[in-house]
């Protein structure tokens, strides 16, 4: 059994998703580009995922006052 939990379900979310990714690895200093970044750091690439779940944290707790 495969299992691919990077699936966005929604196509439309995925050019809102890819944004999403380029400013979180802007603020944390990544050069990050479209299509394959292979050459990234595990280091780089928790970065960029640690920002973005930051940002979603932040964005939820301003959305419950």
């Amino acid at each position: 059994m495969s299992s691919n939990r990077s699936k966005i379900n929604v196509p439309e979310a995925r050019a809102a998703m890819d944004k999403f990714k380029m400013e979180a690895a802007r603020e944390v200093g990544v050069n990050l580009t479209n299509g394959y970044n292979g050459e990234l750091t595990s280091r780089q690439a928790g970065s960029i995922g640690g920002q973005m779940v930051k940002k979603m944290i932040e964005s939820y707790e301003n959305n419950l006052k």
